[in-house]
């Protein structure tokens, strides 16, 4: 899988996808990497269903996916 590097809103979160892993990095330096296998609806989506997060008060969200990752 090709890299995808996306950010939103104000704060600095950073997202990206490479092989079968996700990998979040947050404006506070913590990193987190995920293996895809745990969320088959985002590692079968299409990149532009990838990029299409915002933040939510626990974490990450893929409405259209409806994919949630908590970040506490």
């Amino acid at each position: 899988m090709a890299l995808f590097t996306s950010r939103k809103q104000k704060k600095d979160i950073k997202l990206s996808f490479q092989d079968d892993m996700l990998f979040v990095e947050t404006p506070d330096g913590k990193q987190q990497a995920i293996p895809l296998t745990w969320m088959p609806q985002l590692k079968n989506a299409s990149a532009d269903e990838q990029a299409d997060w915002h933040l939510t008060d626990k974490g990450i969200r893929w409405e259209r996916l409806n994919v949630d990752i908590n970040l506490s």
